[in-house]
């Protein structure tokens, strides 16, 4: 059925028409045809791709009934003879016409949908800012001040020699994002680095994630539910180490993910200031180390030689402690090394420092303490 509500334009209510005219419910079960999807607008495209696919059928069983039947009366055989002329009037108005006619019937449908799709801001009850990152996704909640970074889950990496009986390969997170079914979210869509694309089937969005510009959309879940997507534009090696994971709940365990994220936030805050065993600081980094250093580095620290550097026995990483810091906090102009002081809390990144100088082949005994990188910024 067709979105009517945020529209209520007459182009909606003939694909509305028209849908029940041509496709039945059975068919978005069709193992190789488009899938409905769980929110107003993918069931309006899903509609219009009927629409268009039945008026193809259509086309292509009169051209092709006209083509076996012209071939069968009009054969040497039977004596026809080819009819010798160079244009007709009649000929040419209607092979004019008649696609025009058939033109304006698809567009009237899809420039409804178009707008639709476009319609973004009106109404729009949550907002979520998108960011792409090499190789992860970073969401803000804008009303909210909740911001976390989504990365491929461990159970995925674990597995990328072997990925037999994994179900969900390459299509888990560390982290989903988490949304309020029956409610107007708006996406805004933006990059810190390459064109990332965000692209979530069952919501029917797909958007373009530039560095330096916004782009948005919007989805109403109506289903409760788990709905993964990946990133759609090739934007670097582990492109298909990009996964997306949203989580669709209720209102009231959305409120409840909400306050349990702000409760985390300020905890995590809170903890930059204590004092940290290395013991700690070691188990935390690595975490932090195979989430956003493995990819390049390697999960040993072995690097890629000519491409990326080790970990093991690195100057930068067993020199100066300092220097250390500002390299992975504001990241090396030139190359691929990125800047995390805008993707990890303070403790996250005096974590992983601390388990790049002890681990991986390097033993320096020293630790960096969140309150020093807090300090840094």
């Amino acid at each position: 059925m067709t979105f009517n509500k945020m529209s209520g334009r007459l182009p909606a209510t003939i694909t509305s028409v028209m849908s029940m005219l041509f496709i039945s419910s059975a068919q978005a079960d069709y193992a190789l045809n488009m899938t409905q999807g769980v929110t107003p607008i993918s069931r309006e495209i899903f509609s219009l791709h009927m629409i268009v696919f039945w008026i193809c059928v259509a086309i292509g069983v009169v051209v092709f009934l006209t083509m076996a039947w012209s071939i069968l009366h009009h054969r040497k055989s039977k004596g026809a003879v080819a009819a010798n002329f160079h244009e007709s009037t009649t000929v040419e108005i209607v092979w004019t016409v008649v696609p025009l006619l058939i033109l304006i019937a698809i567009a009237i449908p899809a420039t409804g949908t178009l707008l639709d799709l476009e319609d973004a801001e009106t109404d729009a009850e949550v907002t979520v800012q998108v960011t792409g990152i090499q190789w992860k996704w970073k969401y803000n909640y804008v009303d909210e001040g909740v911001e976390f970074i989504s990365s491929l889950a461990q159970s995925s990496r674990d597995v990328i020699k072997d990925p037999t009986g994994n179900e969900n390969y390459l299509l888990e997170v560390d982290e989903p994002i988490v949304l309020p079914i029956n409610k107007k979210i708006r996406f805004l869509f933006t990059s810190d680095d390459v064109i990332h694309a965000w692209w979530v089937p069952a919501l029917a969005v797909k958007q373009d994630a530039n560095p330096g510009f916004i782009n948005d959309s919007w989805a109403i879940i109506e289903e409760p539910g788990t709905y993964r997507g990946q990133c759609a534009e090739l934007c670097g090696k582990d492109h298909g180490f990009m996964p997306i994971v949203v989580e669709a709940v209720t209102e009231t365990e959305y409120k409840q993910w909400i306050a349990a994220k702000k409760s985390e936030a300020a905890a995590i805050a809170a903890s930059a200031d204590k004092e940290w065993a290395m013991q700690d600081l070691l188990a935390k980094g690595e975490a932090v180390y195979q989430a956003n250093c493995a990819a390049c580095h390697g999960p040993t620290g072995a690097g890629i030689p000519g491409v990326f550097p080790a970990m093991t026995s690195s100057p930068v990483v067993t020199g100066d402690v300092a220097g250390h810091v500002d390299i992975v906090m504001n990241g090396r102009s030139g190359t691929a090394m990125a800047a995390y002081k805008g993707q990890l809390s303070d403790v996250d990144l005096a974590a992983v420092i601390t388990f790049e100088r002890n681990s991986l082949g390097n033993s320096m005994g020293d630790t960096v303490q969140p309150s020093a990188i807090k300090n840094a910024r």
